[in-house]
């Protein structure tokens, strides 16, 4: 296992993350955003959190808790945990395994009905969207994240609606940090847990370094 590239990887996916959850963030919360028209319990969450923290905490919060996820759904998915997988794509493919099998009209039983009906009107064009694919895709993403919260609740914490809220946007790019992930965080990578742990010190022991040096 290549620590070097690890430390790497979860520094560069901190720094990503946050820039995308900052964006996210900023969208939002601003005055007459589709979020406040069709989420505005989420929205009033969100501003009670960043009232009670600080906004630069609930950033750092929900970026950190996309990685954590991230990093899991790869491990598991390239362990066989997940079937489909969720964030890696079959062999041959380019589109999350999870994400082809819907476009196909299948879905794991775990996603609920509301989810499914969603995900096939946004993919079938019945619900507008500029980028139905990746919209869909976080549905998916969500729906699985909370499915195993029921069995790992120590790395899959109920997802909060504001966490919901600024998932960040670009996931399917060959630029997006889950790219990054299946390139970087490889199947015999992944054969050892340990990768992990050493993700998860490389990508707090980052924030450390910048919280210091501010």
């Amino acid at each position: 296992m290549n620590t070097n590239k690890l430390k790497r990887l979860a520094q560069d996916a901190r720094t990503y993350l946050i820039g995308q959850v900052t964006s996210k963030l900023g969208l939002v919360l601003t005055e007459g955003s589709a979020a406040r028209r069709e989420v505005p319990a989420a929205v009033q969450e969100l501003e009670r959190n960043i009232l009670a923290t600080s906004q630069a905490q609930v950033i750092e919060k929900v970026a950190y808790t996309w990685f954590n996820r991230f990093t899991a759904l790869r491990f598991m998915d390239a362990n066989g945990y997940t079937n489909p997988r969720v964030v890696t794509p079959a062999e041959g493919a380019t589109r999350p395994e999870i994400l082809a099998d819907a476009v196909a009209g299948h879905f794991d039983d775990a996603i609920p009905a509301t989810t499914r009906a969603t995900v096939t009107a946004l993919l079938d064009g019945r619900m507008p969207s500029r980028d139905a694919q990746g919209e869909a895709f976080r549905l998916l993403l969500v729906a699985m994240c909370n499915r195993w919260h029921g069995h790992m609740p120590f790395m899959f914490e109920k997802i909060a609606d504001f966490t919901e809220l600024l998932m960040p946007e670009d996931l399917l790019s060959p630029n997006s940090v889950l790219s990054r992930l299946r390139d970087e965080m490889t199947d015999a990578d992944c054969q050892d847990v340990e990768v992990i742990g050493w993700l998860y010190q490389f990508y707090i022991s980052e924030k450390s370094s910048r919280c210091s040096t501010h």
